[in-house]
């Protein structure tokens, strides 16, 4: 009995010591929470369409500022949550890209004004450091959906 339960905590531990040992970026601070303040899971909504960025346990700088527990938002829109996109683990490790699906606020900025065509929308908000790679542990936001009438 003690050999499987060494056995289960030894695999518990190298599985999650993996999973840490994938991001890259600035440490983040233990219990940081990052959330959409206006909006949740189901909602539907209008365009022009204001998103406001919360964040708990951290703190906001612009990219490029080098301060300990901070770091800028990103929106991941209509992809896979982070780490489970085409860059796989890769994501940890990266600077997040810039395009249509994802979009930077590095000048810190904490809510965004999106014109969004009517459809179904997956969101999902990333903390990013001064170079734009999730922390470590990556700080993001659930995954919600939303549905623009």
């Amino acid at each position: 009995m003690k050999t499987i339960a060494t056995a289960v905590f030894a695999a518990i531990f190298s599985l999650s010591g993996a999973t840490f040992a994938l991001a890259q970026g600035a440490p983040s601070k233990a219990g940081a929470k990052q959330y959409f303040v206006n909006l949740k899971d189901g909602d539907t909504v209008s365009s022009p369409l204001t998103v406001v960025f919360g964040l708990s346990g951290m703190g906001v700088a612009p990219a490029g500022i080098d301060k300990a527990n901070t770091g800028h938002h990103h929106i991941l829109i209509n992809r896979p949550p982070l780490g489970q996109g085409e860059g796989g683990a890769d994501e940890f490790k990266d600077s997040i890209p810039a395009d249509e699906k994802h979009v930077h606020f590095g000048g810190g900025q904490t809510e965004k004004t999106l014109e969004l065509a009517p459809g179904k929308y997956t969101l999902q908000l990333v903390l990013g450091d001064k170079d734009h790679i999730p922390h470590n542990p990556p700080v993001a936001s659930e995954v919600i959906t939303i549905t623009v009438k």
